[in-house]
């Protein structure tokens, strides 16, 4: 048998990422080898199993996940299962009973296949909670629930006093100061918002009445936090109007009527 000519399209859908051998009458990716072999498209009877185990082996040790490998290892153990069945005596019983064998080892190859391509195609899926979010959900209200642990005051106090056994004090100079961030205050915004409305007395939406652009993706986050913040506040004191027509649609920042 000549060897098999390999389609570069038909390698990436069926082959993935499996490992590319060199057999004698086959030269391609694993994952193209199992597929003609259930579809039985290629004599397993040429393929030399040392060349098949040794090449494996090699392939093993690149840098790739260990699942991947493992599925390298089932696919290769099934291919010399098929192939030891097809090699039985000739005589009609044996024979028979390899081929029924050989049928259910291929049905387990396809089922492979099957589940691989549904993992992979899982994998591409956006995930709930990681890639997307769902929206509109209620706000979880009410007791967060009981403390999980008790602390012995008694017990807490005696290993406070250990810490003067020594007669060292502890080291109470060296404060913890948070990393300084330039980020948008409230004050900030609640008088660039009066500013804004003093000039224009119609009222403005709230992207209108954020600060310059700024290229520091943290920095826009704080903007929009600091101005809508402060959009509540001035709400809550009586000195805006906010106005929303639906969900998700522009909020309308107004002066309050005197």
């Amino acid at each position: 048998m000549d060897s098999v000519a390999l389609d570069p399209a038909a390698d990436l859908i069926e082959a993935g990422r499996t490992p590319v051998f060199e057999l004698d009458g086959f030269n391609g990716p694993l994952g193209l080898l199992v597929t003609l072999a259930r579809t039985r498209q290629i004599d397993l009877t040429r393929i030399s199993l040392q060349d098949l185990v040794d090449q494996l082996a090699a392939a093993l040790t690149q840098a790739m996940p260990l699942g991947e490998k493992g599925d390298w290892v089932v696919m290769a153990t099934w291919l010399v299962l098929l192939r030891s069945r097809l090699l039985l005596p000739a005589d009609l019983p044996a024979q028979e009973e390899a081929e029924t064998q050989a049928d259910r080892l291929r049905g387990r190859l396809v089922a492979l296949h099957e589940m691989q391509a549904l993992a992979a195609w899982l994998d591409r899926r956006p995930a709930l909670g990681r890639d997307v979010f769902v929206r509109g959900q209620p706000e979880l209200t009410g007791p967060c629930g009981e403390a999980q642990h008790t602390v012995d005051v008694i017990e807490f106090l005696w290993a406070s006093l250990a810490l003067f056994d020594d007669g060292e004090m502890p080291d109470t100079a060296s404060l913890y100061r948070p990393l300084w961030l330039d980020l948008h205050s409230l004050p900030e915004a609640r008088d660039r918002i009066l500013l804004r409305l003093a000039e224009s007395p119609e009222g403005q939406t709230l992207d209108r009445l954020l600060p310059p652009a700024s290229s520091n993706v943290l920095r826009q986050r704080s903007a929009w936090a600091s101005t809508f913040t402060a959009s509540l506040e001035l709400a809550k004191q009586g000195v805006v109007r906010l106005v929303q027509e639906g969900g998700f649609t522009p909020i309308q920042v107004n002066p309050a009527p005197a």
